[in-house]
């Protein structure tokens, strides 16, 4: 990806937060300058992935396989300085976009629309060798549990939700016309070096291109703690 597509969806996300009303930490408006002055107090964000995310799953096309996520909070599954058992994401999803087909080995999550338009979230099982099953799943919604068809689509208004747990294949699109929208999620410790599962071989993580200047340092690019 290039630097001024990342900064520029860095600026659709915060713009979406602001129309929302959603509040971030500080952190998150600290510019390149000024997380060179930041010492080992810092150290939980560093650790712990917290901050800007945005992917293009390696593929080179954002606007139709890419997601800006904002990490809020998290534990480490692999640092017990870092003991809290749950996570907290924000992510911006826009319309003709799509988040691909993937399950999590150990995450469990609910899935919120936080506002703005519809999520469209897809389900299947997997099978023993990580293909999507043709089995019923089993579709847990803002306290109502049910059966539903392999592959089915379950839609979200702003402030509805959906739970789910490992190795539970979901792809995330926004319905057409509604328009960008905020997705919540709450979850248990996420560890997104490892614990991915995607249908198809994408990277996790871009490389950047530097064609201008970082507006916000990305989450896998903070500088070492200052002395």
């Amino acid at each position: 990806m290039k630097r001024s597509l990342v900064n520029a969806k860095i600026k659709e996300a915060e713009a979406l937060l602001a129309q929302e009303g959603f509040k971030l930490p500080k952190f998150f408006g600290w510019t390149p300058e000024e997380w060179k002055s930041k010492g080992h107090e810092y150290d939980e964000i560093r650790d712990n992935m917290l901050g800007w995310d945005v992917t293009d799953y390696g593929m080179g096309d954002y606007d139709k396989l890419g997601i800006t996520l904002l990490t809020i909070r998290n534990g480490n599954v692999h640092d017990d300085r870092y003991a809290k058992p749950y996570c907290e994401k924000i992510v911006r999803v826009q319309e003709g976009q799509m988040s691909p087909m993937h399950f999590h080995y150990q995450k469990m999550e609910d899935i919120i629309n936080r506002g703005g338009g519809n999520l469209m979230i897809q389900f299947y099982k997997s099978t023993e060798d990580y293909k999507m099953s043709e089995e019923d799943v089993t579709i847990n919604a803002d306290g109502r549990q049910y059966t539903a068809p392999a592959g089915t689509v379950v839609r979200l208004t702003p402030g509805e939700s959906v739970s789910f747990y490992p190795y539970t294949f979901h792809e995330i699109t926004i319905e057409p016309g509604t328009g960008a929208t905020l997705l919540g999620e709450v979850s248990t410790s996420n560890d997104d070096k490892a614990d991915n599962y995607f249908l198809e071989a994408f990277g996790r993580f871009p490389t950047i291109e530097e064609d201008e200047p970082p507006y916000r340092l990305l989450c896998t690019e903070y500088p070492s703690a200052a002395d």
